[in-house]
């Protein structure tokens, strides 16, 4: 919530300054009281506890309605590993997911949310509807790598339980939307009633473009005030996003045998161009700033004694400013330029992957990462702070919207045949997704950063 005081703004001014600020302070704190008293009173909190989720969390456990939901969380374990067996055993990579997420849908509707839809991405959202106008959001992903779907395919039979692990192709990802599923069944049999409305949604194509992404943030626009990308448990938190732009440099030019050759080649263009980039960006590559400039592949024709008629280099660009990626493309574009007009061979920028990225100021000590960090130590955990967030989050980030994603190990294997799932991490996943969310959807916490503040844009 952002509640800011500007009592004393149109006012004229005092000559004691003593007493305009004692005026100014006294306004200040008697709007902000009838501001916040209010929700306080409903909720239970005190003024004093508005801003510390430490004492907010300490209270919520000791009512018998809370806990009874974390009760069935961990009762609930054998049922969790059941559904991931069924959920994870669909094949969904990027661009497939539909069955997958009409399977997460008839769960959400089983357990009594009303409005659940599957969009066009296809994501799955469910609303829990609130009073406040505003929205928290809790984000899962429906979607698989390609090899992953590969080893499903190639797979003898659907994934199994095997003690603390569920094992088999297609398990690892999918228990962040398990682990979704899980707490929000508690949420709802628990009679939770937000003030903000709380969004369960599972998007697509997070592993080819951030598409499902893309999609729920514009639907939602300045009514969702935080974005929780369930990644782990939380032993892990990001708070900021890293900017990674993949692009590839094409390059075209007349082709030949080698006894007709010549000048212009596609080769020299394309060689001077990944020379001069890289010497370029010599004063950019920054460690500190996770700022870098790459070129990873080179590729251009099939035979000795011919000349190509096209080639291509790989660009990896990369910062956790948004700025600077920017002024690294116009940096880049202006070398290509240079480079068509040396050498007559026309070079040109095509996107492979442009994951959006940015900082939002103050985002480290705002209430929703200290919410999460504050749960995370329930748990037994101590979560590493992490500014380079490298996922779903990075949609919200860049429009200077509050996200976080809670990280943490889900199993091993990942894209390999033996791919397995760690059943104590989900369940530590579902309990921190409950709590979280009785947190920041519950309205007894502000959720928002301070009016002004916002991401640096792409």
């Amino acid at each position: 919530m952002n509640r800011n005081s500007r009592s004393n703004q149109g006012h004229e001014a005092v000559r004691d300054p003593w007493s305009s600020a004692f005026g100014a302070f006294l306004a200040g704190a008697l709007v902000m009281a009838c501001v916040l008293w209010p929700v306080a009173a409903e909720a239970g909190t005190t003024p004093q506890e508005i801003d510390d989720p430490g004492a907010v969390l300490a209270r919520l456990l000791d009512d018998p309605r809370w806990t009874g939901g974390l009760d069935q969380i961990h009762d609930g374990r054998d049922a969790a590993a059941e559904l991931l067996v069924e959920i994870g055993g669909i094949v969904s990579p990027s661009g497939r997911e539909h069955e997958r997420a009409a399977r997460v849908a008839d769960e959400l509707r089983a357990m009594g949310i009303q409005d659940v839809q599957v969009t066009g991405a296809p994501n799955v959202v469910a609303r829990i509807p609130g009073r406040s106008g505003r929205a928290v959001v809790f984000i899962s992903t429906l979607d698989d790598l390609q090899t992953v779907a590969l080893n499903q395919e190639a797979a003898s039979g659907p994934p199994v339980i095997r003690g603390d692990r569920v094992e088999g192709p297609g398990t690892n990802t999918s228990t962040v939307t398990v682990a979704m599923l899980t707490a929000a069944r508690a949420l709802v049999d628990a009679g939770f009633e937000p003030e903000h409305d709380l969004y369960l949604v599972g998007v697509a194509e997070e592993e080819t473009g951030l598409r499902g992404m893309f999609e729920i943030v514009d639907q939602l626009g300045d009514k969702a005030v935080a974005y929780v990308d369930i990644l782990g448990d939380g032993s892990s938190i990001s708070y900021g996003a890293l900017s990674i732009h993949w692009w590839r440099i094409m390059g075209e030019g007349p082709p030949g045998h080698s006894l007709g050759g010549g000048l212009p080649n596609v080769n020299q263009g394309l060689a001077r161009a990944v020379d001069r980039i890289l010497d370029w960006s010599r004063p950019y590559q920054d460690p500190a700033n996770r700022t870098t400039v790459n070129v990873s592949i080179l590729r251009s024709g099939e035979v000795f004694n011919h000349k190509p008629s096209e080639g291509w280099f790989s660009l990896d660009l990369r910062s956790l400013e948004a700025e600077t990626v920017a002024e690294m493309e116009e940096g880049v574009r202006s070398i290509l330029g240079q480079v068509e007009a040396e050498t007559g061979i026309p070079l040109r920028m095509e996107p492979e992957s442009l994951v959006p990225g940015g900082q939002i100021p103050g985002a480290l000590e705002s209430p929703l990462v200290r919410s999460s960090r504050t749960v995370a130590q329930h748990l037994g955990l101590e979560p590493n702070l992490n500014p380079a967030g490298s996922s779903n989050m990075n949609v919200a980030v860049a429009r200077g919207i509050p996200a976080i994603g809670l990280g943490g190990s889900r199993g091993g294997e990942r894209g390999h045949p033996g791919e397995w799932a760690d059943i104590p991490a989900m369940m530590r996943t579902a309990e921190h997704v409950y709590l979280l969310a009785l947190l920041l959807a519950g309205g007894e916490l502000p959720v928002g950063l301070p009016e002004g503040q916002g991401a640096g844009g792409l």
